[in-house]
């Protein structure tokens, strides 16, 4: 379960500004449906400053926006992540020059009861809060859907949390009547993902003579990225998301097999997946090294 580190509550995004410049970042916050307040990052790079990134010095019109919602990892904080993020948000704006119509938008997402969002976090509480933040996009991007493309981008934990939130938005899609516009997803970026945290119970306890491996029918957090891609694969909505798993090649806590084990599924399910391993990254290093963010800005461009 995700847990909060020491003064993480007292962090602020303007402790990191300078190194996420030109991006700008800022807290919005939104509420879910049980009425627990939930923080969250928005961060973009201004008009003016990706215009000056490419040959295109006229007046330029959105014709693509492409919005990450980024589920951040266990026993961290949105702020130290921000200027990894915006690492990611130059790259794209300087990945493809001929393109300056396209703008890029994270959106961070703080669970409950970490940074300065309200609440205990537990399993159906960070499911309402991604689910309110899905309702805060569709609310505030969703007016022109034709050029809007949301990607879910979740690291370790929030993997799971991601294609978790995935199947569900799906499901309650498919719910709606016929005449609603759907506001889809279009991708899903699994950054050192694991199959289930019953899968893990066995990968950290290995021995069978152990009795930790056997209390997964107890546990009161599940996060089961498997019997979600399942669900995925299932959903009566036409579209389906395109999904990157993002492994760390000396990753010390999740095996590799997780990855190929999700991979293989997705292959059997026939959803579009991609596979890649970042040599030399622990687990949470994917995105501090050069050739992770460059996969990851490789993707997003492709989409």
């Amino acid at each position: 379960m995700p847990s909060v580190p020491p003064f993480s509550r007292s962090e602020k995004i303007a402790d990191y500004v300078t190194r996420c410049r030109p991006v700008e970042w800022r807290e919005q916050r939104v509420t879910a449906s049980d009425g627990t307040s939930i923080a969250i990052a928005v961060g973009s790079i201004p008009a003016t400053f990706a215009k000056s990134c490419h040959t295109c010095q006229e007046t330029t019109q959105i014709q693509k926006h492409k919005v990450i919602l980024y589920l951040q990892g266990n026993a961290s904080s949105l702020p130290p992540r921000l200027p990894y993020l915006s690492d990611v948000l130059r790259l794209l704006t300087r990945s493809v020059p001929e393109e300056p119509h396209i703008k890029y938008t994270i959106i961070a997402v703080s669970y409950r009861g970490f940074w300065t969002s309200k609440g205990r976090p537990s399993q159906k509480g960070i499911e309402l809060d991604i689910a309110a933040a899905l309702d805060w996009v569709s609310r505030t991007y969703g007016a022109s859907q034709d050029q809007l493309h949301l990607i879910l981008w979740g690291q370790s934990i929030g993997a799971g949390i991601a294609t978790v939130a995935a199947a569900q938005y799906m499901k309650r899609e498919a719910s709606h009547l016929p005449s609603r516009r759907q506001l889809s997803i279009d991708a899903i970026l699994l950054e050192t993902p694991f199959v289930s945290v019953r899968h893990m119970l066995a990968t950290l306890y290995p021995q069978k003579w152990l009795p930790y491996r056997y209390l997964y029918p107890f546990l009161r957090n599940h996060w089961d990225s498997r019997e979600a891609l399942q669900g995925i694969s299932s959903s009566e909505v036409k579209w389906r998301p395109k999904i990157l798993i993002l492994q760390a090649g000396e990753d010390e806590l999740v095996p590799r097999e997780h990855g190929t084990e999700l991979e293989a599924l997705c292959t059997k399910l026939d959803i579009d997946v991609q596979r890649k391993e970042i040599s030399g990254a622990f687990h949470t290093e994917v995105i501090a090294k050069g050739s992770g963010r460059q996969a990851i800005a490789n993707f997003l461009t492709e989409l």
